[in-house]
């Protein structure tokens, strides 16, 4: 049965990556809480999905001098102090105008804080005491290359605090993920991490590495990553296809090549709201994934419902 990955927390239910988040996912019952990794600016890493502050806080309010010339506010110019000024609030779109989706958590309700990678693998740490059981984590460090113009080096940091809390080697619950396919094989080979490494596979337009994505899906690609990874992370909809003769959803080329290879399959991400057009509602969507492509894990918002649909 597929293993159960909150993407960012439960952030179906409240904002991404808040140590509220993590609790929730905790407490629905994820296999594993992702936490997206940035440095501040005093080389700490902290749990955001981007580089940037504009989409999920308030620091435009409470900085409002302090953007670059871009136009943007980056984690990498505040403290990690500073940045526990700010308020963390539900995604917004890219143009800020609006939630990216209407109807999740209110905007400006309660009051959400960013966290610090060790504060939240101390709680689920903690978690993992009272009720017993035993989540893992799923970090993944976030534009390594553009963390390095800066001066940073995001996965040395980051390996030498996993390691603070005892996780060195594939037997410890965790993946270690990235876009960066020589990010990835730095760790492994100049770092000397033992950690499972989860090779993301993203969009070549959304400019998350210099990698080739449409090379990475062919069966030379795969193959490539099959010798430094052991599993990939796609988008959903890299990994099936809908026949043109019966309408029929079938596992794409990518899928078989990456069972030939051996590589674990993570795909990303199963969301309630953001349902693909070519299945009928979430359950049947869920059920593909799971149980006709026999995905070894899923990313999702909602974990509840995820399992529910599953298990």
């Amino acid at each position: 049965m597929s293993l159960i990955i909150a993407h960012r927390g439960a952030s179906g239910y409240l904002p991404e990556h808040t140590l509220e988040a993590a609790a929730y996912a905790h407490a629905l019952g994820a296999d594993y809480i992702e936490q997206d990794i940035v440095l501040s600016k005093d080389s700490i890493p902290v749990v955001m999905h981007d580089i940037y502050l504009d989409f999920t806080t308030n620091v435009k309010k409470i900085f409002p001098n302090r953007k670059r010339e871009d136009g943007h506010w980056y984690v990498r110019d505040f403290t990690l102090s500073e940045l526990k000024t700010l308020n963390v609030n539900e995604r917004l779109k890219s143009d800020a105008s609006e939630k990216a989706f209407l109807n999740r958590y209110p905007l400006e309700r309660g009051t959400f804080k960013i966290c610090s990678l060790s504060e939240q693998i101390e709680l689920i740490q903690g978690l993992n005491k009272s009720t017993q059981r035993n989540v893992g984590i799923y970090p993944e460090i976030k534009n390594p290359s553009w963390h390095r113009k800066e001066g940073l080096d995001i996965s040395n940091v980051t390996l030498a605090q996993l390691k603070d809390y005892g996780y060195t080697s594939k037997e410890d619950k965790i993946f270690f993920q990235c876009f960066d396919s020589n990010e990835l094989k730095r760790v492994k080979y100049e770092l000397n991490s033992l950690l499972p490494l989860i090779q993301l596979i993203g969009n070549n337009a959304w400019n998350e590495s210099d990698d080739d994505y449409s090379q990475m899906i062919s069966l030379e690609g795969i193959e490539n990553v099959s010798k430094y990874a052991i599993g990939i992370g796609p988008y959903l909809q890299l990994l099936y296809r809908v026949s043109t003769l019966d309408g029929v959803i079938k596992a794409s080329k990518l899928s078989h090549y990456a069972r030939d290879s051996g590589l674990y399959i993570h795909p990303y991400t199963i969301r309630k709201d953001s349902i693909p057009l070519d299945f009928d509602n979430f359950e049947k969507m869920v059920k593909w994934f799971a149980i006709e492509l026999k995905a070894d894990a899923l990313f999702t918002d909602f974990v509840d419902l995820t399992i529910q649909a599953i298990r």
